[in-house]
């Protein structure tokens, strides 16, 4: 602009030439925290800034007060935690002119132009980036609307309100209005639809139960997280009593997400941890299926060895029982498994195969499972019963049926139909105990009942490992299709055995070590790798045949130890 301005001294008019700066909302901001600066918010400072006020308020749509202050915070857009005092003493007023001005802030807050954490007796605001950078762009930001957003983006959004919530920058109140507005505005498609439409949630469901299904959705979903802790979950709710009142519902599994079966007990080596809890793979289905996670998602690399992470190893086996598990290894190959079966079916026959594995200790029941696996391109489940009873009447009952579904599950999300090695299964397979009045023989009795039934309808492949054999209840005796003995190796087993494990011995070693010692495949692999440790530690590389024998009745000695009976 040019202004003709009049020289007092000269009488004479000069030209002079001022640039009034056009204003944008950095600038506009920039003015109104220079003016404010000790104004104490007087009228005179409303008069000097109006320009600049007026601006941000037709641009933000707020109030003038509000300018200020979001002028204020703005400018101290790096502090996270910007408190009443670091305002007032900008403005050289007293606290109490501030909270006058609360409501002022609170509208900012639900403008989401500023976030407020209320931690304790402490306030404190930040302004959240999204202003700053929507600021550069010399643009007034609005909240976008989260309508027909994605499944990806509601969980994004998801993220953000939990965090906020966390960090106590929503109130209870404030943190379930979004999520109902989250929901509701996408509930056509995806995620909400299915949440917002399910019958078990809505017929059962208060609020808060709700809130915790979301929030275990939302661990899974971004964080890839299925071990969730009640501690991790306590400050979601209003109130600390509240949560407290789920937990409790929780250990004790009567919350009423437990009871519609879409929250349950992690499973620890096969027994329930009443003190972290995951989603089931009921509810996946139900709520996360249009995402693609599904029970296949579950944890795969903790419920199964991998048959590609099986470390190949050679077996001896004697005639019979090397006749047998070349018929299984057939069997369970890509090629014959699926015809196998398709045919069983239809002549109306059972499809699934369960194998029996028994013998002494030592000779090879395992590993064989182990192997089978490997060549057969099967992944393998393994179960330890002696960690799958709980001393929680009724759990270990639950976790018996657990096992099966999770086995079901993983079959119908497989391509190669994984196999359920039961290992050590003595205590199973036992006789049943009758005219049972004791709870643990009822419950002993129960969990056979439940795995005898279980293999009744079994289709997939189950092998069961176990040293006894002549307690074993002829329940489970005939729904064994193949039973295979593993008995000490013979002569010419052992030979092959010790030269395997001791590649430098020579066959006539071999053989009187064979014929003077009956050891199993196990028991030699203990004297070999003993032998192998001595010459490491002696610096040597002989093979030293009176050493080896000395060994071996070390051996024989140990595993008679173990047979003595031991107490006063």
């Amino acid at each position: 602009m040019v202004k003709e301005i009049k020289n007092a001294s000269s009488g004479k008019a000069k030209k002079a030439t001022t640039t009034t700066t056009r204003l944008d909302l950095l600038n506009a901001i920039e003015q109104i925290v220079e003016l404010s600066d000790g104004s104490n918010l007087s009228d005179d400072f409303f008069k000097k800034a109006s320009k600049p006020i007026g601006y941000v308020c037709r641009r933000f749509e707020v109030t003038k007060v509000q300018a200020v202050l979001l002028s204020i915070m703005i400018d101290k857009c790096n502090d996270n935690n910007i408190e009443l005092d670091d305002i007032s003493s900008h403005l050289h007023c007293r606290n109490v002119r501030m909270i006058k001005h609360i409501e002022d802030l609170n509208e900012l807050e639900r403008r989401k132009l500023v976030r407020c954490s209320r931690r304790r007796d402490s306030v404190s605001y930040r302004v959240p980036m999204q202003v700053v950078e929507a600021l550069k762009d010399n643009k007034a930001y609005t909240p976008p609307a989260l309508t027909g957003i994605t499944d990806e983006e509601l969980f994004i959004e998801l993220d953000k309100l939990f965090t906020e919530r966390r960090n106590d920058e929503l109130t209870y109140n404030a943190m379930a209005e979004e999520i109902d507005l989250l929901l509701e505005g996408n509930k056509q498609n995806g995620f909400a639809k299915s949440f917002l439409t399910d019958k078990l949630i809505e017929a059962n469901c208060s609020k808060n139960d709700k809130l915790l299904l979301l929030f275990l959705c939302h661990q899974l979903v971004n964080n890839d997280d299925e071990e969730i802790f009640a501690g991790q979950f306590e400050d979601l709710f209003i109130h600390k009593m509240v949560a407290k009142k789920i937990k409790n519902e929780l250990s004790t599994g009567n919350n009423v997400l437990q009871r519609i079966g879409y929250i349950d007990f992690n499973n620890n080596e096969g027994m329930a941890d009443r003190n972290s809890y995951c989603l089931t793979d009921k509810a996946k289905q139900a709520l996360l299926s249009s995402m693609g996670i599904t029970s296949r998602m579950a944890s795969r690399t903790k419920e199964l060895t991998l048959c590609g992470n099986i470390v190949p190893k050679r077996l001896f086996y004697n005639q019979r029982e090397g006749r047998q598990i070349e018929q299984l290894a057939s069997l369970l190959s890509a090629e014959k498994f699926c015809n196998v079966r398709r045919r069983l079916i239809e002549a109306g026959m059972r499809s699934g195969f369960a194998c029996l594995f028994y013998g002494a200790p030592g000779t090879g029941k395992t590993e064989t499972a182990l192997q089978l696996a490997r060549r057969t391109g099967r992944d393998i489940m393994q179960v330890d019963f002696s960690n799958i009873k709980s001393c929680w009447v009724g759990e270990s009952e639950k976790n018996i049926k657990a096992l099966f579904d999770r086995y079901r599950t993983l079959c119908a999300d497989s391509e190669t139909i994984p196999i359920l090695l039961f290992n050590e299964a003595d205590a199973i397979i036992g006789k049943r105990h009758e005219g049972a009045e004791r709870a643990v023989d009822k419950m002993e009795n129960t969990i056979q009942n439940i795995i005898l039934q279980e293999m009744e309808t079994l289709d997939g492949i189950l092998i069961a490992t176990t040293n006894l054999t002549q307690n074993m209840d002829k329940a489970f005796e005939r729904r064994f299709l193949y039973k295979v003995e593993f008995t000490k190796p013979s002569l010419e087993a052992k030979c092959a055995i010790w030269q395997s494990m001791i590649p430098k011995m020579s066959d006539d070693d071999a053989t009187e070590l064979a014929r003077r010692y009956d050891l199993s495949g196990g028991q030699i692999e203990n004297i070999a790798r003993k032998h192998t440790i001595e010459n490491i530690l002696d610096g040597s590389n002989e093979t030293c045949f009176s050493r080896l024998t000395v060994l071996c009745d070390e051996e024989l000695i140990a595993r008679q130890g173990q047979r003595q009976k031991i107490g006063f």
